[in-house]
């Protein structure tokens, strides 16, 4: 008998800590050394629903919606549905509060079928179809973001009641010309309200002075619009994610520093151009999901190739993110013992030059169950395919694992083959 067996409770303190800056925050080992989240053993939803398989932490999700509304207690905090589509996300953040930001019929039919009030959806019109922009109308979307003036004929032609709508601009020096010719076509429409611009900041504004810079301008172009219109805009909506990290040495936004940011550039350009301060949307999505998900993988093959490298091969196919370069990996369905290797990570079809390092017990073997941090959101998701097809998602809290959607089979990729 070990020390281990006689004091369980050892297990966690001799395991190596999962940073919460990267993993879901209510992630841990249990007495047997597995790794938990939510409450649940990652082993034993891969031993449920096979592997690959895509985890979400709901509290984790929630957790992140309250810190934006808390921080930004005067915005309106709308989540980017491009970073994980799923009807349940989508019921979760607006049950904290959220508004909705879209950019398809696909995510708009989401958003709609979860309940969301049309009133807190932000649709995003790049190239938007006459058919699009008459269901968009029909449906009264809240505010829709047209960044042409093809975009805002179609739009005007296809609605009968007043539709808020937002000039879509690059926060620089002097918009361009489409900007200017946005602008001129929707304030000329008697139908549309234009009320505010829409930029985006980029995936990761970590930079603060280029914020406060972006907004600087932004400002200065609500202040030509009012020069050149007569028109004064009363809101901004700032889109882009606040940086996601994919390790622990990776740099994420603090979100009070952020607000800081925000609140003393607006103050600043607002002083300047003698523009009374408008409102503020925030559009944030991988940094609600990303570091609530977790994607499980089975070790296929544990093999040594020259060089003293061993690569290690999971049936998952890896994704073409370049930032999937850099993974967290950890082995979740035992207490990892001694020395620990410098292994080559690969998908079903990677070559191993085309692997991610990641650090492993050396004494990895097929039948180990791989967990991968921060991989709750399409883009940061370490594998999207299998050889069958898309893995499903399932949501834990609170001890319970919910399959939000089921695995792909062979029978749905053919059923879309019409030969």
């Amino acid at each position: 008998m070990t020390l281990l067996d006689l004091f369980p409770s050892m297990h966690s303190a001799m395991s190596p800590r999962l940073d919460h800056a990267v993993w879901p925050t209510e992630t841990h080992y249990d007495s047997s050394g597995r790794i938990t989240v939510g409450r649940v053993a990652l082993q034993d939803i891969a031993d449920q629903f096979g592997t690959p398989t895509h985890v979400i932490d709901e509290d984790d999700v929630r957790h992140r919606c309250r810190a934006y509304r808390k921080t930004f207690p005067e915005a309106d905090i709308a989540y980017a549905a491009a970073a994980l589509p799923i009807r349940a996300i989508v019921r979760w953040v607006t049950e904290e509060g959220l508004s909705i930001g879209i950019g398809s019929t696909s995510e708009l039919a989401i958003a709609l079928s979860a309940g969301v009030d049309p009133k807190r959806i932000i649709l995003h019109c790049n190239a938007m179809t006459a058919d699009e922009a008459q269901s968009a109308a029909a449906i009264g979307v809240g505010r829709i973001v047209v960044d042409s003036p093809a975009c805002i004929a179609h739009v005007s032609a296809a609605t009968r009641n007043p539709q808020h709508v937002l000039i879509h601009v690059q926060p620089e020096p002097r918009h361009s010309n489409e900007s200017d010719d946005a602008t001129r076509a929707a304030v000329r429409q008697s139908n549309l309200n234009l009320v505010g611009l829409h930029c985006h900041l980029g995936s990761h504004p970590s930079d603060t002075e280029s914020i406060a810079s972006a907004i600087h301008e932004l400002v200065a172009q609500l202040d030509m619009v009012r020069h050149d219109y007569g028109t004064i805009l009363t809101e901004l909506v700032l889109g882009g994610d606040h940086a996601v990290p994919r390790t622990p040495n990776g740099t994420a936004v603090h979100l009070p520093d952020l607000a800081v940011t925000i609140d003393d550039a607006l103050d600043s350009a607002c002083a300047t151009y003698r523009f009374p301060r408008p409102t503020i949307t925030l559009e944030p999505g991988r940094s609600i999901v990303a570091r609530a998900g977790v994607t499980l993988h089975r070790v296929v093959s544990v093999v040594g190739v020259g060089d003293d490298r061993t690569v290690v091969a999971v049936e998952g196919g890896r994704n073409t993110d370049p930032s999937t370069s850099e993974a967290t990996v950890a082995l979740a369905n035992r207490h990892p013992t001694g020395p620990v290797i410098t292994a080559t990570l690969v998908g079903r079809r990677d070559e191993p030059q085309q692997g991610v390092a990641v650090t492993l017990p050396a004494d990895v073997h097929p039948g180990d169950v791989l967990a991968v941090a921060g991989t709750g959101a399409l883009r940061n998701g370490f594998t999207t395919t299998t050889c069958v097809g898309r893995p499903p998602i399932v949501a834990v809290q609170r001890g319970r694992a919910t399959q939000l959607v089921r695995r792909e089979t062979i029978a749905d990729l053919m059923a879309r083959d019409a030969d």
